[in-house]
């Protein structure tokens, strides 16, 4: 950022920055109500504020689409400003003058204090207090992350036992967010000195209880922003793996049809996509010529080692917002029920604080390491964000000049330049020095060939080394300074990490879809690598009126469950589900159901009743039966299983085990589970083969039913089966497939196969649970959400919902 645009950046962030605390504002929220289990306590000292969250959240889960007033107020709670006449069940005193601790029954700290450093020294303490134990697992993870180390996922690190000591040069990196705010004057400085208020506070606590750690420093909140932005906010960056299977698909089916077949399966820009706004925003659309594009022989990538095992990580795409314009609320006021989804883990990733004074006046969740609340509410507002899964990460193939030290770059010959990163420690183990090469680009992942040809693989994310940029964003919304719908599309165009962003007030609802996203040169394709010669480097980023945004659009509504933000809107080369069938569309068939004007607990409603669904059975059924009803069942089993998927369907498609003996409570979904992995094979195996088949399905799983470790229904595989077999049956398809998959265009065909797969379920079944389909059962206990870490007992029903949601509606709000 050039020095006039940091200036101006940074003067949005002074005003009311250093003024005396005030009289508490006025809090024109009519309800506010949030949960975020497992509980506030994320400590091994295990306590009620544990779990008790926990037990909030599971509260709801069987109530399906049946959320009354009442219940919203007993399983959520309060998300008050300051105490708002709850009791203080205790209140900490800290040493340093000036700030105070209030913690209310669900110990939730309510922060008061004269500056905002003072709010900042308090956060920081409450921060070290509820997740001490998180921060020392994520400070060393959180510089890898900044780094983009390859061969290091930073969960898995945190996770592994060993332990990153980072170098001089990692400090030096990281330190230079903060030479840079430095350099530009009092502004700058006064910022910095809020990272350095919450670091004292950190400190602060563990020396109060007499932890030796090594000094909390700005840096450390540098890298858990970057945590925040490699892992939430950054997507991208598989299309290595991506161009091995048009690779692949070259090969078997030959280049044009392979082409085209490679287009199908990726759904760029498939209009029937549902989408969250009206409007057209062209972005990260395919190359209508690929000059600039690279494919990857099948099968030569070669990665850099792992360093440390591959966690799988939880899904963070479960994320979804619920929005009601005044028009269509009983109460003439907007309607929000919203969340994040960061994944169930103790302690939790987000912790909840309450920030008051010097300025600040705001609620809701902090990430540890980073002084902000970034979803939350203000005195006359509240937001919250789903991950937008749009691409701001790339691939580069590097030709490699001499060695495989050296590339060729703009006509002449460079040497990779090393980055001494740091050591690897484990217990009983030497150290493992973390050294790695970059590129102009990024870091070096690893080498392949291209026509034979041996390459370099490099990486650029867009937000390496600017993740403290994105925190203005935040300091405005902490501070009251967003005012409006307006101020809001505004302020969080500074966001750069790729997140919707969902705000309502008294008046207007709104969303924004922020990210700093690469313009790519003509000729390149998002889904391919991208040729590193520098002919195709990136060419700047997009605009903030070229994002997807919106303002109280006509439909009265913003649904969103990371689904295609808008029209125009191309997927990134890891996401290939923005097909005809999203869980969106869950979403606005419970709210449909719901007749006149809409109450608060409607809303909530309508989320706990998708969330309790099996997306297959709402959605996708319907198509599989109409070609199964084309033909007799070949047998009267068959028959049965389908009737009883359609009975489970035409109730709903519940996954609820309501009497928990370990037992999804319906048949169907029992059914569902065998069948459905053998329906999407079948579909798809006329064209691909098995092993094209399984090469997809390693790609992007065919079903993401029930994980009891995050998302669920978001699988692109629903779209391939839904349009195909709607194109099969005659019924209207906009931008059909470019060949017929299931049965190789054959009706009759087709209908066999599908017969054939309901059938091997069911012998499947029957050798498992007996002959009897009615007397099946799915194990409900198998997919119940267990929180990662292994150190928490505690396990909650399956639901597809955010972690941290937030319900609110105002009634006023300040002067416009």
């Amino acid at each position: 950022m050039k020095r006039a645009a940091l200036l101006l950046a940074l003067a949005a962030l002074l005003p009311g920055a250093l003024s005396a605390a005030a009289a508490p504002p006025h809090d024109y929220a009519a309800v506010a109500l949030d949960v975020l289990p497992p509980g506030e306590n994320g400590g091994v000292a295990f306590d009620r504020n544990t779990t008790d969250q926990a037990t909030l959240y599971d509260g709801l889960t069987p109530l399906r689409n049946k959320v009354g007033n009442a219940d919203l107020k007993r399983w959520f709670k309060p998300e008050t400003l300051g105490l708002g006449g709850l009791k203080a069940v205790r209140t900490e005193k800290l040493p340093r003058a000036g700030v105070v601790i209030q913690r209310d029954r669900w110990d939730v700290p309510h922060i008061t204090g004269k500056t905002q450093q003072d709010v900042e020294y308090g956060a920081g303490w409450a921060t070290a207090e509820d997740r001490g134990l998180l921060l020392g697992l994520i400070r060393g993870p959180a510089r890898a992350a900044a780094l983009d180390i390859p061969g290091i996922d930073p969960i898995g690190l945190a996770l592994s036992g060993k332990t990153f000591e980072p170098s001089a040069q990692t400090e030096a990196f990281l330190a230079k967010q903060l030479a840079l705010l430095r350099a530009q004057g009092p502004l700058g400085r006064h910022f910095v000195s809020l990272l350095q208020a919450y670091t004292a506070g950190i400190n602060g606590y563990f020396a109060s209880v007499r932890v030796p750690v090594e000094p909390f420093t700005p840096n450390d909140v540098i890298a858990a922003a970057a945590l925040i932005a490699a892992r939430f906010g950054a997507n991208g960056g598989s299309e290595v793996s991506r161009s091995m299977l048009l690779s692949a698909l070259e090969a078997k089916l030959g280049a044009a049809k392979g082409q085209q077949v490679f287009a199908d399966l990726r759904s760029a820009d498939d209009p029937e996509a549902p989408v969250s706004l009206p409007g057209t925003f062209p972005q990260e659309q395919p190359a209508s010529t690929g000059d600039g594009s690279v494919i990857v022989d099948d099968g030569s990538f070669q990665p850099v080692p792992l360093a440390v095992p591959q966690i799988a990580a939880q899904s963070t795409t479960m994320s979804n917002a619920l929005l009601v314009g005044a028009g269509r609320s009983a109460t003439g006021h907007p309607l929000f029920v919203a969340g994040p989804q960061v994944g169930y883990f103790f302690p939790e990733f987000f912790m909840e604080v309450d920030l008051e004074g010097g300025g600040f006046s705001t609620r809701g969740a902090l990430f540890p390491g980073v002084p902000f609340v970034v979803i939350g509410r203000g005195i006359d507002d509240v937001w919250s964000a789903t991950s937008s899964q749009a691409d701001n990460t790339d691939v580069f193939i590097e030709t490699l000049c001499g060695d495989d030290t050296h590339y060729m770059y703009k006509g002449a010959c460079r040497a990779m330049t090393t980055f001494d990163a740091g050591v690897l420690s484990a217990s009983g183990r030497p150290d493992q020095p973390v050294i790695f090469r970059e590129t102009v680009h990024g870091p070096v992942e690893g080498y392949a060939t291209v026509d034979g040809t041996r390459v370099a693989v490099s990486l650029e994310r867009s937000t390496r080394g600017r993740e403290l940029l994105s925190a203005q964003s935040f300091y405005k919304l902490d501070t009251n300074e967003v005012d409006s719908a307006q101020s809001f599309v505004k302020a969080m165009a500074g966001v750069e990490f790729s997140f919707n962003w969902f705000y309502a007030d008294d008046r207007d609802i709104a969303m924004y879809s922020s990210g700093r996203l690469p313009v790519r040169a003509p000729g390149t394709d998002p889904a391919l690598p991208a040729d590193g010669s520098g002919a195709y480097d990136w060419r700047g980023f997009l605009t903030p009126a070229q994002h997807a945004q919106g303002i109280d659009p006509k439909s009265g509504e913003i649904f969103n469950w990371n689904n295609k933000p808008a029209a125009g809107v191309g997927a990134s080369d890891d996401n290939w589900s923005f097909g005809p069938i999203q869980r969106v569309q869950l979403l606005q068939r419970q709210l449909d159901a719901k007749k006149g004007k809409l109450t608060l607990a409607d809303v909530a409603s309508a989320m706990n009743g998708a969330a309790t669904q099996d997306l297959r059975g709402v959605l996708l059924l319907p198509d599989v039966a109409a070609v199964l009803h084309t033909g007799a069942a070949p047998d009267p089993r068959a028959a049965q299983m389908l009737q009883l998927l359609e009975d489970w369907a035409a109730k709903g498609a519940s996954r609820l085990d309501l009497d928990l003996d370990g037992k999804i409570d319906d048949p169907g979904a029992a059914i569902m589970d065998a069948v459905w992995n053998r329906w999407a094979d079948a579909v798809m195996t006329p064209v691909l083969g098995p092993a094209l088949v399984s090469r997809l399905a390693a790609l992007h799983i065919r079903s993401d039913d029930a994980n009891p470790g995050g998302s669920s229904y978001i699988d692109g595989w629903y779209g391939y089966v839904d349009k195909d077999l709607r194109t099969l049956l005659g019924r209207p398809v906009k931008a059909p497939f470019s060949t017929h998959y299931c049965g190789g265009g054959d009706l009759a065909a087709c209908r066999a196969s599908l017969w054939a797969a309901l059938d091997a379920a069911g012998t499947q079944l029957a050798a498992a649970q007996g002959p009897d389909p009615a007397a099946w059962r799915a194990d409900a206990t198998a997919e119940r959400i267990v929180f990662t870490s292994g150190i928490l007992p505690t396990t909650m029903r399956w639901t597809n919902r955010p972690t941290f949601q937030q319900v609110v509606t105002f009634s006023g709000h300040r002067p416009r």
